[in-house]
């Protein structure tokens, strides 16, 4: 019997989530961290809330995310002009660069799982793995 999509979906997410983990390591992030600042800088100015729907975790683990990326000097934080209660965050130079070395990483990482994979279907099952995502109400490309 072949295993079902869904299993091999979770298993790549365990071995990808753990080999990420072991490559950010050296540079101080962890998982959450280094997808908080990639969303970052795709869109700066997320409030906690939409940062925490965008990056898969909870709201509480957002703001502890937050706190550290702050602390280190990797995300700077302001007050919402229009609404005092909203806080938005900003990648700062910081971390860029912590990102751009990370990035470096993870690229090799990709690449790895990659191999073999000839340019024309790693497209396809990008569109394809995004579409399952949105079809699943994972947010990809929705609009805050």
């Amino acid at each position: 019997m072949q295993p079902r999509v869904s299993y091999l979906v979770g298993r790549l997410d365990r071995v990808l989530r753990r080999r990420l983990g072991e490559a950010l390591a050296p540079h101080g992030l962890t998982v959450s961290e280094y997808t908080a600042l990639s969303v970052l800088r795709a869109r700066g100015g997320l409030s906690n809330a939409q940062l925490a729907r965008r990056t898969l975790i909870t709201p509480q683990a957002m703001n502890e995310v937050l706190a550290r990326l702050v602390d280190r000097g990797y995300v700077g934080r302001r007050a919402d002009p229009d609404h005092g209660r909203i806080i938005r965050a900003e990648l700062t130079e910081a971390g860029r660069r912590v990102l751009e070395a990370c990035d470096r990483a993870v690229d090799q990482i990709e690449r790895a799982m990659l191999r073999g994979v000839p340019a024309s279907e790693r497209t396809r099952l990008k569109d394809t793995l995004a579409g399952c995502v949105e079809r699943l109400g994972g947010g990809l490309g929705r609009p805050e």
